[in-house]
């Protein structure tokens, strides 16, 4: 899994291979915690955890946050208002549009799943990798995401 070639270029298929199966199995394993320990799936904690730390959202701003449709994510929110951990309030200055909260049992969950994802992404991360090299991807990360967002790559059109 070097992603130098002889050349000392990168090999940019390689790393993406990596990267996104990195990606999927570590998102398996947490849904399979997060289901098994709470019954949420890891898409339905992480809809509660931004509306935890982002108080009055609309259902666009999470479609941005997560670059998912606006659709997926509205029926997303319909499904944790099922379920009474969700509410949309009429938004004053957009007659057109919800603004999004937690209801206290939403709160109670996303605070106990909090501890559970925690655990296990240390267990699958931070047991695995030495503090530097985890630091560098992380860094890596984070500007490649903050490039893709400025530049509104990856975003989906509905």
């Amino acid at each position: 899994m070097a992603y130098k070639s002889n050349d000392g270029t990168v090999d940019l298929p390689g790393f993406f291979a990596d990267l996104v199966r990195c990606e999927t199995r570590l998102y398996n394993a947490l849904n399979d915690r997060l289901r098994e320990r709470h019954g949420i799936l890891m898409s339905q904690f992480e809809f509660l955890r931004y509306l935890r730390d982002h108080p009055g959202p609309r259902v666009g701003d999470l479609a941005a946050e997560f670059a998912v449709g606006v659709g997926a994510t509205s029926k997303g929110i319909d499904r944790l208002e099922k379920q009474g951990w969700v509410i949309r309030q009429p938004n004053p200055s957009d007659r057109r549009s919800s603004l999004l909260a937690l209801t206290d049992d939403g709160r109670q969950l996303v605070d106990a799943v909090e501890g559970t994802f925690s655990e296990r992404l240390a267990e699958l991360i931070a047991d695995t990798l030495q503090a530097s090299p985890m630091q560098a991807a992380a860094q890596a990360l984070a500007e490649l995401r903050s490039t893709l967002e400025r530049d509104q790559i990856g975003m989906p059109t509905g």
